[in-house]
């Protein structure tokens, strides 16, 4: 059963969590309890490492229930497990697998605070589940497509590339489709820059006879 986020191959090590010498036991109890929390509060915030350690269990433990469901042995005992507060047995199986139901990307979303100088000194990160009630953590930008003044500079900037255009690109352009022939236009273009160049040269010749005069 593959997990829809990307996740390490080795487990990370947790120095120190519940104080020197706690070693894999410790680093165990820190993990579930992220996971507890993240299923209570559905947002929860830690330093970066120990919430993308939290985010592949907490993937795995909702799949399984998503997969299993409730009647299933083996889910039941995944989620008495990782969860310390066995109220939330219930939440998990009755709120968030019929959330995710026809849900075909990653259950969770991870981010990376900006660091605080002077502060704890380590990347700080908030893992949260899709669809929880709470703010954005990123605002959606305002659109300003739509604005008026946004309206005239992109018009202006339509005018400015319009009259850059060739002769021969502008009647295309202006010919409707059903009546647009294209070697007429070619032809008649061709035909005018020929009459240009010529008059051109006559204006230079009419211009050269006047300095030997």
């Amino acid at each position: 059963m593959s997990l829809k986020i990307p996740y390490s191959q080795t487990a990370r090590k947790f120095r120190g969590t519940f104080g020197l010498g706690s070693g894999p036991s410790g680093r165990i109890k820190r993990l579930r309890m992220c996971v507890t929390g993240l299923i209570r509060h559905e947002r929860i915030e830690s330093t970066f490492a120990r919430c993308d350690e939290t985010r592949g269990y907490a993937e795995r433990l909702i799949n399984i229930a998503s997969r299993h469901g409730d009647k299933d042995k083996y889910a039941m005992e995944v989620a008495d497990y990782w969860l310390l507060e066995k109220d939330l047995i219930h939440k998990l199986f009755k709120v968030i697998v019929p959330r995710y139901e026809n849900h075909r990307s990653s259950y969770t979303q991870l981010y990376m605070l900006p660091k605080e100088l002077p502060g704890y000194g380590k990347d700080m990160g908030v893992l949260e589940l899709k669809g929880n009630p709470w703010p954005q953590v990123v605002p959606k930008q305002r659109e300003t497509k739509y604005f008026l003044t946004n309206m005239l500079v992109d018009e202006l900037r339509k005018e400015h590339h319009r009259t850059k255009r060739s002769p021969f690109v502008n009647k295309i352009l202006e010919t409707t489709a059903d009546n647009i022939d294209i070697d007429s236009i070619q032809n008649q273009y061709i035909q005018d820059s020929l009459v240009d160049n010529d008059e051109g040269k006559t204006k230079n010749v009419q211009s050269h006879d006047n300095k030997n005069d």
